[in-house]
């Protein structure tokens, strides 16, 4: 059969998503020509030739990516962390931007031994589970209260456990319950969350707005009515010392922090930017010596 230059056909797929408007055309090209191929982008250089059912497949892919479903979509797979998370249609995919919020997360774990850690709106469970990966002897619990992402979540958990991570555990929970987790008060020592933050009416790129629940991405008209809650459990919920991070819109860059810096159980509210300077999440710590019968 005659083979066809892998180059070529990623060059091809390259120029149709540029003029799709995909700003890292070239990477994804890659990246889907290396899905198919079933290896890393990295070693794409060892497959100079291709079969022309590989070049077929990966132009159908390209097309489909043009059309602006979402890379992840198409390969199936998100990585976050060293973790890499099955994702699909009706869950949210996660992010690279959350990445800096899984890394503040784990140094705020250092020095603890068996730590408690519940990740809220967890969607895949991604945060969860790649602080799982991390701290194998940390107890983590995943909360969402969507069915098709619980069982994108459980999922994830159960592959995760066969590659031989801690088990974390995918529980059936909404952050607007006051009761959320009430075995748990003053007993986490962090909690993370992705939550949706969009304010109603945002303009979102087709790969958000077209593929991702609209539950997980708006949240109101401003945005803040999922943080609000999320906030109110932190108060509750974390040990003395404990730490939050909760991701946020870019223009909250100065409400989430007032929002944490509100409740007199939490001290130290700090604002965080991402790579590109825009404010992208919020963290603060449970007080101490605050007053638990206290509230913002």
């Amino acid at each position: 059969m005659d083979r066809k230059p892998l180059r070529l056909a990623i060059l091809e797929g390259e120029r149709v998503l540029t003029a799709a408007g995909i700003p890292s055309a070239r990477a994804e090209a890659e990246m889907l020509a290396a899905h198919l191929l079933g290896v890393e982008r990295t070693k794409l250089m060892m497959f100079p030739l291709v079969d022309q059912s590989v070049v077929d497949s990966l132009e159908r892919l390209v097309q489909q990516r043009a059309t602006r479903v979402p890379l992840q979509h198409l390969t199936g797979a998100a990585a976050l962390g060293r973790v890499t998370l099955a994702v699909g249609p009706g869950v949210f995919v996660p992010r690279p931007e959350t990445e800096q919020l899984l890394e503040w997360g784990l140094n705020r774990l250092r020095g603890l031994r068996n730590p408690v850690v519940v990740d809220l709106c967890a969607g895949a469970g991604g945060l969860a589970l790649a602080l799982a990966h991390e701290r194998p002897d940390a107890e983590v619990l995943a909360v969402d209260n969507d069915p098709t992402a619980l069982s994108w979540a459980r999922d994830n958990a159960e592959r995760r456990r066969l590659a031989g991570d801690v088990p974390v555990h995918v529980l059936e929970g909404d952050v607007t319950d006051p009761g959320l987790l009430a075995e748990r008060e003053r007993g986490v020592d962090l909690l993370v969350c992705n939550p949706p933050y969009v304010p109603e009416g945002t303009p979102v790129p087709p790969e958000v707005g077209d593929h991702d629940p609209p539950a997980a991405v708006f949240a109101g008209r401003d945005g803040l009515r999922v943080l609000r809650h999320v906030v109110a459990h932190a108060a509750r919920l974390l040990s003395p010392g404990g730490g939050i991070a909760v991701e946020h819109d870019d223009t909250h860059g100065g409400s989430v922090p007032a929002l944490l810096a509100a409740r007199s159980e939490l001290t130290d509210a700090e604002a965080h930017n991402d790579l590109a300077g825009r404010p992208r999440f919020a963290t603060a710590r449970r007080d101490p010596a605050g007053d638990p019968t206290r509230s913002g």
